[in-house]
């Protein structure tokens, strides 16, 4: 787990995650295009949390752009012997709801679903 994440372990309210610096990434995305989102996301080397540690910013670049469009966060939990969608949900619950919000601005989503 990279030390961002564990900084924000342990916030499960609201307060304790603004405190410890929570939804400065969403300020600062709203500023930027939803181009620049994804060119920032890009350049941060972020990879999804699955298995195969797909580059975030390459799949944002290549969904499509027809409308209406959805972000899922998949926290199913399917992984045999893994837990670490639980660990995130309930520990850092405002870490995953501002990531689904600054992907679905990025992608200019109607909507957003967690998937449980």
């Amino acid at each position: 787990m990279t030390n961002y994440i564990l900084r924000f372990l342990d916030t499960s309210n609201i307060k304790k995650y603004t405190e410890k610096g929570g939804y400065e990434g969403l300020k600062k995305a709203i500023k930027m295009s939803p181009k620049e989102v994804i060119q920032e996301i890009k350049s941060s080397g972020l990879r999804g949390r699955g298995g195969a540690g797909f580059p975030t910013g390459i799949k944002w670049e290549s969904l499509s752009n027809e409308k209406p469009a959805y972000i899922v966060c998949n926290a199913d939990e399917g992984e045999p012997g893994t837990f670490k969608d639980r660990l995130l949900l309930e520990s850092a619950p405002h870490l995953v709801i501002e990531g689904l919000i600054i992907a679905g601005y990025a992608n200019q989503a109607e909507k957003g679903y967690i998937y449980i």
